[in-house]
């Protein structure tokens, strides 16, 4: 699926790698943009050794563009984040990172994978269910704002057997 991408935007190849220590500094940045609050180099440095979380680097010739982040736990695990570059959005890169990255889990033996996504982040709604998700609880007032406002989070899953 990759390849089509690659031809579509200038013959830039997307690719999705196993993440390193040197791509905590533009894992930060695009977090930031694209988030509420942004994590920072150390958060992502963390959870790059830690052993229960899978983390992915997608990649655009020699720059990264995109991240996908889970724990696990037994045969569980949870997206906790994933994102693409403001720059690079809206080109289904998305998808590609989202897929690959729950068919390294399923290789690990995950079975079963959650999410919260905020309920009015159509975007990212629609790339969940796309990939088989679907909305199974609420949390209310979940994610806070900048200001006093707080929204609601919607628990999707999927299950990978």
């Amino acid at each position: 699926m990759m390849a089509w991408l690659a031809e579509l935007w200038g013959g830039e190849r997307a690719v999705v790698e196993p993440a390193s220590a040197r791509d905590v500094a533009a894992f930060a940045q695009i977090h930031h943009v694209s988030f509420h609050r942004g994590w920072g180099e150390d958060e992502f440095e963390r959870m790059l050794h830690e052993r229960n979380t899978l983390v992915h680097r997608l990649k655009m010739g020699r720059k990264t563009v995109g991240f996908a982040v889970s724990r696990m736990a037994a045969d569980e695990a949870e997206i906790l984040s994933i994102a693409v570059a403001e720059s690079h959005r809206g080109r289904g890169l998305s998808n590609g990172l989202l897929l690959t990255h729950l068919g390294h889990l399923a290789g690990r033996g995950i079975r079963t994978v959650f999410l919260e996504v905020e309920e009015n982040n159509q975007p990212a709604r629609r790339l969940y269910q796309r990939a088989g998700f679907s909305v199974v609880g609420r949390r209310e007032r979940y994610y806070r704002q900048s200001g006093s406002e707080a929204l609601d989070a919607l628990l999707m899953r999927r299950d990978l057997s």
